[in-house]
């Protein structure tokens, strides 16, 4: 398919929205021990009389990203199924602009209950987002150029990560107050989701019928898709092995996220070339994580030609790689441990444009949102939902360099799964057009 210039448009703005989402979530993480210290604040020791910080407040905390996520991905599906039957352009426009809002009313919350209820609200607008951006970037690019493509749109993670602990960073040094970094993210979020409204919707898969997949009428044959339907998700390996080995990832990823600020505290890690060691860490992860997403897509574009299930095999690879350097960051004191932290960052997210090309590529048209949705509602019930609060205690009976090992464990997993996949998905790839009857 020849991309015009609407394509470009709607693929321009779908990114920026990503963008701002994963600022969105991580402005939280930048700001955790200021929130921490206001909401649980330290107890003095009567035996040393110093103040200590309460035992739970790490697991508190957490439970802030848990309660956002587990909103976002019970929502994900509602917006999935919705996909099928109302402009799609309206349910993102409508989803950003009650993200913004409550995220600005993050940082009006006077008790941690408010807060929480604003982050929960915050999940309900990114589930209408979710599913459904993805969705539509299938449609329209075609298979030879999804993986390259999709990789653009989820290079917004890293970067988007890293913009936001460095905004949180710097709004926090500026004012002295946590409130502030959410107050600044609400105006441009709603100048995208109005801008959504403006967008012309793409023709359901008018992108594989463009090229020689035996879908042809499909999309028109049947509008909407049948609760039966969903079953074939489950019936499809290449599906559900993508999905187990996402969840691994998006368990390590949620986790070190959320905790790396803190881990730096723990491990006395000093200022990197005058640099505060959750700003520069901040400004590694968009780098290495931008090079990372977009040289993954092109990797598993450029061998699909050359080998059996490349998507797979890049993602598995790079998964496996990743495990040995999280231990050396554990056991290497700091400033060394940057390096192998460098190499793990790197190989985490080198797998996030070919995993999100083969959910694209081994569901039919009609199944695409609802895939990507209960994609969502798995990776994130049993991935980062649990991790940043599991972390937390873990590091309340021992230390924060225990739960990174649990982790490690949980990326060495997760790369297996994918490199067993590769099997699969020539063949998924080739029936996902044909799996839904007249």
């Amino acid at each position: 398919m020849k991309e015009n210039v609407s394509t470009r448009l709607a693929l321009t703005l779908l990114v920026l929205i990503n963008l701002f989402n994963y600022i969105d979530r991580q402005v939280l993480a930048a700001v955790e021990p200021s929130i921490r210290a206001e909401f649980f604040p330290a107890v003095e020791d009567p035996q040393t009389g110093k103040g200590q910080e309460p035992a739970n407040a790490k697991f508190w905390m957490g439970v802030l990203s848990f309660a956002f996520l587990i909103t976002y991905m019970t929502t994900a599906p509602l917006f999935g199924w919705l996909a099928n039957r109302v402009r799609r352009w309206a349910i993102i426009g409508i989803g950003v602009i009650i993200w913004s809002l409550a995220s600005g009313g993050s940082g009006l919350a006077a008790a941690y209950l408010v807060l929480l209820v604003t982050r929960c609200c915050v999940g309900f607008g990114e589930g209408a987002y979710g599913p459904v951006a993805p969705d539509m970037i299938s449609d329209l690019y075609p298979k030879d150029r999804r993986g390259q493509v999709l990789a653009w749109f989820y290079a917004a993670i890293p970067f988007g990560g890293a913009l936001g602990y460095a905004l949180g960073d710097g709004v926090l040094k500026a004012t002295g107050s946590w409130r502030a970094a959410f107050y600044v993210v609400v105006p441009p979020g709603l100048l995208l989701g109005l801008w959504c409204f403006l967008m012309r919707e793409p023709r359901r898969g008018q992108s594989e019928e463009t090229t020689s997949s035996p879908l042809k009428q499909g999309p028109q044959r049947r509008q909407r898709e049948r609760w039966s339907d969903y079953l074939l998700l489950l019936q499809t390996p290449s599906y559900v092995l993508n999905t187990l080995g996402m969840t691994a990832m998006t368990f390590a990823m949620g986790g070190l996220a959320f905790w790396a600020p803190g881990y730096f505290e723990e491990r006395g890690a000093a200022p990197l070339w005058g640099i505060h060691p959750t700003t520069a860490f901040g400004a590694m992860t968009a780098l290495t994580g931008l090079a990372a997403t977009l040289f993954g897509g092109w990797a598993g574009d450029w061998l699909r030609p050359r080998c059996v299930g490349s998507y797979f095999l890049v993602s598995g690879v790079a998964l496996i790689l990743a495990f040995p350097m999280l231990l050396l960051m554990i056991f290497l004191p700091f400033p060394y441990a940057w390096i192998p932290l460098v190499c793990f960052v790197f190989f985490l997210f080198f797998n996030t444009g070919p995993t999100n090309t083969i959910l694209a590529n081994v569901t039919h048209p009609l199944l695409r949102a609802p895939g990507f949705a209960l994609n969502i509602l798995v990776i994130h019930l049993f991935g980062d939902a649990v991790s940043p609060a599991i972390m937390g205690a873990i590091a309340g009976v021992s230390n924060l360099s225990w739960a990174f090992g649990f982790v490690s464990i949980m990326v060495l997993f997760g790369g297996i799964l994918w490199l067993y996949g590769m099997k699969y998905l020539e063949r998924d790839t080739l029936l996902a057009p044909t799996r839904l009857d007249p």
